[in-house]
């Protein structure tokens, strides 16, 4: 949550902010700003998008240094007066801050006692006080932030420029924050892939790491004193522009994506002669594989439904219990955590709160954790130190789509691996080898003729709520779908296995309420068709999604169709329509695809 970006060097600085905002956008959009320091720091900030905050710009700011911020509210509501940057009262010093100050109504209120005026109520003001304070009183810049940072709780990834001073302050606990070394200049960065197109050399600052930002300098140290062991590092992958391609919108850009995503995510690491799976990353030997007790999923939101499917993967290939964790309620849940068993924590972003939290727990008790992540050298990434990269490129919509179908796929090349050390032969890995090698082009083939999906947006959009079904994988893939629907169109959904439709959700039918139904040709389909009779029973309306030539001899209101492949793999195809269906409502309701409200694409706070 929160988009940070800095500069400092001979170039005009107000061009590189705006254009470093609109890269991070899709971290939080409530309100944006950007400081440029031009003998005054000179503030600009604006409720809603980095559009409008470009709108109220002068033509030219001059300036070569600055500090920018895209916001997602948490204290203080979406005003004017709560956007960043905050200045001090003197206006000699600016702040940005992403994360969340937990003792800083304490602060604020001696601040006012001590005659400080605040012109916002975020957390955040009460910040750049404390370091005006620490400077008038003969600090350094950066010992002023230091003995700041000191006083407060809380988590932290923040920039602070100073209107006398040609250096910009960095810190982070907790919230990303990246510098990338350039010739004669400097970024800062809360994302890498926003500092790609100006330089591959970037440091990523640890927790507890303070930095000053000069145009031909980077000094890092600790909070506690002393220097910083954070070293230089080379971006990876090569993102590139993140542009629309011709799609008028990034989510529907993103969903046909998907064929070559997975094939970015599966080349090389499937081991046909073997019928297995080849993932270096995770540093799992075969006796590794055969002796683990049990195998331990966690992660929140779209990569807790792609958790699920892992689980079912992993159980009936390997016939290892297998077990998945909502991440923000693990910590504190007092976990057993038994440290010979293999534990993965997945994030598309690699820089979710609470996942991060329960990867500090279960290392605290003696486990590791292997991350299945999609942004190289993220903070998940680094902190596990082994893992899987799933290779989706940049996922600008807010809504996840390529970044599931990829870690859905990573989980089932890692089920395929311990499987055949396991109990599957050579031969079932082989057939599940060579059906996976296909499913890119049945993507393909779907994409190109999808289907009736237009009727089922037409019967879910004027909705009161709509039920999503599915049994197995399934009911997972009808998790994804309802959060998908939920997300981008504001439509309430309840997704649950189809067993369970009528322990409570069955109520909820009348005449003419729409149920998603997910069956494909798997040992589920003939109970899922008797869940399907019995919503028709009470006047549902049926929007199936199953598998092309499914006899399903049953009266639906909306059949659509996805290409044959194994069962195991059924949910990379599956899932599909349900995301254009939420697509293709949102438009039809009027809603942002690409920005929906009160959402981030990364949680960086718990």
């Amino acid at each position: 949550m929160c988009g940070i970006f800095g500069f400092t060097g001979n170039r005009a600085a107000a061009p590189l902010l705006l254009e470093g905002l609109r890269r991070l956008e899709y971290r939080g959009y409530d309100s944006s700003g950007i400081v440029v320091k031009n003998g005054i720091l000179s503030v600009h900030k604006k409720v809603g998008k980095v559009s409008e905050l470009s709108k109220i710009l002068p033509n030219h700011i001059e300036g070569v240094s600055g500090i920018a911020h895209t916001r997602w509210a948490t204290h203080g509501s979406v005003t004017d007066h709560n956007a960043h940057p905050h200045l001090c009262s003197n206006e000699k010093i600016a702040l940005v801050h992403n994360g969340i100050i937990d003792n800083a109504n304490g602060i604020r209120n001696r601040l006012i006692a001590r005659g400080y005026e605040f012109k916002s109520d975020t957390d955040s003001e009460a910040l750049v006080h404390m370091i005006s304070i620490g400077l008038e009183s003969g600090q350094s810049p950066l010992e002023s932030v230091r003995q700041s940072l000191r006083r407060v709780t809380g988590t932290w990834g923040l920039c602070v420029l100073f209107k006398e001073y040609d250096e910009i302050i960095c810190a982070r606990n907790g919230s990303p924050l990246i510098i990338g070394r350039g010739n004669g200049e400097n970024f800062i960065s809360s994302d890498p892939h926003a500092l790609a197109q100006h330089t591959s050399n970037v440091y990523y600052l640890e927790d507890g790491d303070l930095a000053s930002v000069t145009k031909t300098n980077v000094e890092i140290s600790r909070l506690e004193g002393g220097s910083s062991s954070t070293t230089i590092s080379v971006i990876e992958e090569d993102w590139g522009e993140a542009d629309l391609g011709g799609f008028p919108h990034y989510m529907l850009k993103e969903i046909h994506d998907q064929p070559d995503a997975l094939r970015r995510c599966i080349t090389g690491r499937l081991d046909l002669a073997n019928g297995s799976s080849k993932l270096g990353g995770l540093n799992l030997d075969p006796i590794r594989l055969r002796t683990s007790p049990h195998v331990r999923l966690i992660g929140c939101g779209t990569a807790l439904n792609a958790c699920k499917i892992g689980q079912i993967a992993i159980e009936s290939l390997a016939r290892i219990p297998a077990v998945n964790h909502v991440a923000s309620e693990f910590s504190y849940s007092d976990p057993v955590v038994n440290p010979n068993a293999i534990h993965f924590a997945v994030s598309q972003s690699g820089e979710t709160a609470d996942t991060i939290a329960a990867i500090k727990e279960i290392q605290l008790r003696g486990g590791e954790v292997h991350g299945i992540v999609n942004v190289v050298g993220s903070s998940i990434a680094r902190l596990c130190g082994q893992g899987v990269y799933i290779h989706s490129g940049p996922e600008q919509s807010v809504a996840s789509t390529k970044a599931f179908t990829n870690m859905v796929a990573a989980l089932t090349l890692f089920a395929i691996r311990i499987g055949r050390t396991r109990s599957i032969s050579r031969e079932r890995g082989q057939s599940i080898i060579k059906n996976f090698e296909q499913i890119p082009q049945l993507m393909e083939s779907y994409l190109a003729n999808q289907g009736p999906i237009q009727d089922a947006v037409d019967l879910v959009k004027d909705a009161k709520s709509v039920l999503f079904l599915g049994r197995g994988s399934s009911s997972a893939v009808a998790s994804e779908g309802a959060l998908k629907l939920m997300e981008v169109a504001y439509i309430p959904c309840l997704a649950y296995p189809s067993g369970e439709m009528k322990h409570g959700p069955i109520a909820l039918l009348e005449e003419g309420s729409p149920v998603v139904v997910i069956m494909p040709n798997d040992k589920h389909k003939e109970k899922t068709k008797a869940s399907i009779h019995e919503c028709k029973a009470r006047g549902a309306k049926i929007i199936l999604i199953h598998e092309e030539g499914d006899d399903a001899d049953i009266d639906v209101d909306v059949s659509i169709r996805v290409p044959e492949c194994d069962s195991l793999l059924s949910p990379l195809l599956t899932v599909i329509p349900t995301q254009l269906i939420a697509y293709k409502t949102a438009l039809e309701r009027g809603c942002d695809v690409d920005r929906p409200r009160n959402l981030a694409k990364s949680v960086t706070v718990e």
